[in-house]
């Protein structure tokens, strides 16, 4: 029997520039939805977090496997085609998205892990309060793990945000955790889920 496919699809697409602020999130989303305005209108719609090089200061290397990748509802992927070949302007950087998008379909593992969860404020308790609520709201279950406190920056906001694992899910319960995520700013990198294989990472 074939698996349930997810109602929603990552879409990824290739990167081209030398840098990329490191608190790039507000600018990313602002260009993003200057192209696409219906993101805005989509909760569960996002954009993962790009992998940048370690280190300080206000600019990271890009690297040639870096990629930009969206998750959106399966009938919108198609939409996104009109990224291809755009240039987006990050304030101290300026980005092109090479090549076709590339469509990722979302697999239900057993341990999912969010690098960011947006959090009301920096307490871990009432933090894992709210995804409690959440989760009970979508009917997911499985063993929590809370990673280390975050600020992520913008203009114009800040917010506070923990890395989040969740351990020993059921493949219908990944699937639903996979397209609804959890709670906001989606188009910031949170609240999205992707594949771990061990619960050992929590908060790196």
């Amino acid at each position: 029997m074939d698996e349930p496919r997810a109602t929603m699809i990552d879409v990824a697409f290739a990167l081209r520039g030398d840098t990329l602020p490191r608190e790039h999130r507000q600018a990313l989303a602002a260009a993003l939805t200057d192209r696409l305005p219906w993101l805005t209108a989509l909760p569960q719609a996002g954009v993962h977090r790009i992998n940048v090089s370690a280190g300080a200061g206000p600019l990271a290397l890009l690297s040639g496997r870096s990629r930009l990748t969206l998750r959106v509802p399966r009938e919108q992927a198609a939409a996104l085609a009109a990224l291809s070949g755009a240039r987006l302007d990050l304030g101290a950087s300026q980005v092109d998205l090479a090549g076709p998008p590339l469509p990722r379909e979302l697999l239900p593992h057993g341990t999912l892990y969010a690098h960011q969860v947006a959090a009301a404020s920096d307490d871990e308790i009432g933090f894992l309060a709210d995804v409690e609520t959440e989760l009970r709201q979508l009917g997911v279950s499985g063993r929590r793990l809370c990673g280390r406190l975050q600020r992520l920056q913008g203009e114009a906001l800040s917010l506070h945000a923990f890395s989040l694992m969740l351990d020993g899910l059921s493949p219908d319960d990944a699937l639903r955790l996979l397209e609804h995520g959890i709670g906001p700013h989606r188009l910031w990198g949170c609240g999205l889920f992707v594949p771990h294989k061990s619960a050992a990472a929590v908060g790196h």
